[in-house]
């Protein structure tokens, strides 16, 4: 992982993180910001390096990111033509090999209204990718009944694991288990995390039935795969929009399962959304999972049944 990681970063970054023991299995990000400090964001807190003491949590004396950083940066990322990835900078990100995701921001140049580029990228995130494989083996028990998935919702805060947790049920389902055989699961990957593609591959363990429609918005998405691929579920991350809520109308009525992320505390919080609510009221899910922290990060709080009926009690961490 260090070397698919650092060989992305200008030389003066990566040998100043070379130079210094690392742990990059807990690394969640590195945050490149011109004339800031370089800053390396790991699950127990933020850390900026020092050129001579390595990891430090004061800024005095600390390495600070160039312009010079951010284009040699930007030309590995891009294998030295950002125009070859135009759309996926459109859209605020790139999905390199391994998963990783680098967020790029800047200025945005605008036609009619549209966002047509950002130029002056001035700050860059490159997001770890980080797979738990069989993170989602205890709560399969709950969701799938007599080999069928059921209706899912994972509630999660952000940075609480629910696209780590949807990721692996993903490949659970699509892969087979001990509670199901192995069925066609149609992924919307509209943020490039669950299956992280890299020119059209998947750099995630996703399961040998999945198909993804990689960088796609989530409601025409479940609709072409509905139409297209014959899945038995389909899975997408943060639903919240009007045209989400219709979409998992449509694919539910179709016979498809359905399995889904969104922002959250608890089902309460989801019924004061007004888009959500209906989903609750009708009952449409019949399974709720709700991730929190109390054991760590991407700990189960609970899993409930459509008619808020607390199924499990025993609390395990899934990271982030």
């Amino acid at each position: 992982m260090r070397k698919s990681i650092t060989k992305m970063l200008s030389p003066g970054i990566r040998c100043l993180i070379n130079k210094f023991n690392i742990d990059f299995t807990d690394l969640l990000e590195i945050r490149l910001r011109i004339n800031e400090p370089l800053i390396l964001v790991f699950s127990h807190g933020d850390y900026f390096i020092h050129e001579s003491r390595g990891l430090v949590e004061k800024k005095a004396g600390v390495y600070l990111v160039t312009q010079s950083d951010i284009k040699s940066t930007l030309d590995f990322v891009s294998d030295y033509s950002l125009y070859a990835f135009e759309d996926e900078v459109r859209q605020g990100f790139i999905t390199v090999r391994g998963g990783h995701r680098v967020g790029l921001a800047g200025q945005v140049v605008l036609d009619r209204g549209r966002i047509k580029s950002v130029k002056h990228i001035s700050f860059i995130n490159i997001r770890i990718s980080h797979q738990v494989i069989g993170c989602g083996n205890e709560v399969l028990p709950y969701i799938i009944s007599n080999g069928r998935l059921l209706h899912t919702l994972i509630i999660s805060p952000p940075g609480c694991g629910k696209t780590t947790l949807l990721r692996d049920v993903v490949r659970l389902i699509s892969d087979g288990n001990s509670y199901s055989k192995g069925m066609n699961v149609g992924v919307v990957d509209e943020r490039s995390e669950i299956g992280a593609c890299h020119m059209g591959i998947p750099q995630n363990d996703v399961g040998m039935r999945t198909d993804i429609l990689d960088c796609c918005p989530k409601a025409s998405g479940m609709l072409m795969l509905l139409r297209s691929m014959n899945p038995r579920v389909i899975a997408v991350d943060e639903i919240g929009s009007r045209e989400d809520i219709d979409a998992i109308s449509y694919v539910i009525n179709a016979g498809c399962s359905i399995i889904a992320t969104v922002h959250g505390d608890s089902i309460d919080d989801i019924r004061t959304k007004p888009i959500l609510r209906k989903l609750v009221e009708e009952k449409v899910f019949r399974r709720y999972i709700v991730l929190g922290q109390s054991r760590g990060i991407g700990s189960v709080e609970s899993i409930f049944d459509e008619r808020g009926n607390e199924l499990y009690i025993h609390s395990y961490s899934v990271a982030n």
